[in-house]
């Protein structure tokens, strides 16, 4: 049975991907990367960060995030749990209606700073895009061609640079006409920050 750090490391050896290449995908540091395929713990965060690691990898990998994130909890934490043998029962933990106040300042205070976090980073990282047609390669006969993909909302894309019509799903589509020297498609999403995403097609004109 494969370990979370032998699944992640052979997709990504699957897909040719170099930890640094998984970082620029992810937003994952490459150290958080290697510690995790070599399932080294101790040089990792807490359990709910590595959810939101598990989940971009798998995004990243196309892994099964579910079976992914079953093996993360199978694997994590490490079994070697140290358990003081002398436990201190001298003083007694009693709840109280300030700590109750003051927890809830605390969680909502974390709310809020993560929801702000989130924002932040999601405004300033490119936008994501993934190309459904044409594939790399693609043999085109028709000297019209209909790209199409799926960009993250709000952000607006360029084929060619010609604008692309986007829905509020995030699907795209642009119709461009194809010449005997056209070799690529150029594929641009920009977000409202400024930060845009640039994939590029190489294509095969065989033109009647």
């Amino acid at each position: 049975m494969r370990t979370i750090g032998q699944l992640i490391r052979d997709a990504r050896a699957q897909k040719r991907y170099s930890r640094s290449k998984l970082e620029e995908i992810t937003k994952i540091k490459t150290g958080f990367i290697e510690a995790l395929e070599a399932e080294d713990w101790e040089k990792l965060p807490e359990y709910p960060v590595l959810q939101g690691f598990v989940r971009n990898i798998s995004e990243a990998l196309k892994l099964d995030q579910k079976n992914l994130s079953a093996v993360l909890r199978r694997d994590y934490p490490p079994k070697d749990l140290r358990i003081n043998p002398k436990p201190d029962v001298a003083t007694k933990f009693m709840w109280n209606p300030r700590l109750t106040f003051l927890l809830g300042i605390f969680v909502v205070s974390l709310m809020i700073i993560g929801y702000l976090t989130f924002q932040y980073v999601s405004f300033i990282s490119p936008p994501k895009v993934s190309i459904d047609f044409p594939n790399e390669g693609q043999v085109v006969r028709k000297r019209e061609l209909k790209v199409t993909g799926i960009v993250e909302k709000e952000a607006a894309v360029f084929v060619n640079n010609q604008p692309a019509l986007v829905d509020g799903e995030g699907s795209f589509s642009a119709t461009i006409e194809i010449f005997e020297g056209t070799e690529e498609i150029v594929i641009k999403a920009i977000k409202r920050s400024g930060r845009e995403t640039i994939i590029k097609r190489k294509i095969k004109p065989e033109l009647n």
